[in-house]
């Protein structure tokens, strides 16, 4: 099987998310690297991000790292570098998460402001499937085993430890013949 592009995505740290979020990106983010698959995130310019957080882990622990940037440059918030990063010449909230997001075979969504609704969205019209995490804040819980719209394309299946949202994650991974 090939090695999955899997999506995390989350709160920035202007939203001021806790220190439980924070451990709980870190250890996803250990754990899909330990699974041999790939972390795709979005490389924030001004400041850190769940998903930042999740990446540094993951490299700590000799996973492979893609970093979605905005602008042109290759210049991302503090002293961490992605294994790959990507700047896609489009700004964040004006193309940027559909770089992102279309480069994931699954998302994993953790708290997550208007730019998480954003990447969710675009991934339910995608058909990419989603994975979300009920226990914090935010729109990945309001999700939590909801449709984002009447259409029911797909449900926003919803994960309450790493273990479960990676798990959840590579199964309906299965499922949809990745």
């Amino acid at each position: 099987m090939k090695k999955l592009q899997i999506g995390v995505m989350g709160s920035a740290a202007d939203l001021n998310y806790g220190k439980e979020a924070e451990k709980f990106a870190k250890e996803l983010g250990k754990l899909i690297a330990e699974s041999g698959n790939i972390l795709v995130y979005g490389a924030e310019k001004e400041y850190s991000s769940l998903s930042t957080n999740a990446a540094i882990e993951a490299s700590k622990n000799n996973g492979i790292t893609v970093g979605v940037t905005s602008g042109k440059k290759k210049e991302i918030y503090g002293d961490f570098m992605p294994t790959v990063l990507i700047p896609c010449g489009l700004e964040i909230g004006g193309g940027r998460e559909f770089s992102l997001v279309l480069s994931c075979d699954v998302i994993i969504a953790i708290s997550g402001g208007s730019g998480t609704l954003t990447e969710m969205v675009i991934a339910y019209q995608a058909g990419i499937p989603i994975v979300v995490v009920e226990c914090f804040d935010g729109w990945a819980s309001r999700l939590a085993n909801e449709y984002i719209d009447d259409r029911k394309r797909l449900k926003c299946e919803s994960s309450s430890t790493p273990k479960e949202a990676l798990e959840k994650a590579i199964g309906l991974c299965k499922k949809s013949d990745f």
